[in-house]
């Protein structure tokens, strides 16, 4: 059964566009990436710096696995600095409801 991954990013206000550009710019990869089954992007409405990813993966493994490659192409070091915060990443299973 698949795994989704809920991934909030809590930008700096002056920097939630750049961000935002950065990765639907590189949401290709993701996409293409073993494992992924799909991505989205969402902005919250009250707040527009708080940049919510919904992922699906076939495992959490391959999402791990994932998150190992952003980290050694050196994504997330990049982002870093347009972040208000740590992100807050959640894991769900399906339970067929």
């Amino acid at each position: 059964m698949s795994v989704t991954v809920t991934a909030l990013f809590p930008t700096k206000s002056n920097e939630s566009d750049a961000f935002h550009d950065t990765l639907v710019s590189v949401l290709h990869d993701t996409r293409s990436f073993d494992g992924c089954i799909g991505v989205t992007t969402h902005r919250g409405l009250d707040d527009p710096s708080h940049i919510l990813l919904i992922e699906e993966w076939e495992t959490r493994e391959h999402y791990l696995a994932y998150l190992q490659w952003r980290v050694e192409t050196g994504l997330l070091e990049a982002i870093g600095p347009m972040l208000a915060g740590e992100p807050v990443t959640n894991f769900y299973s399906n339970t067929g409801g």
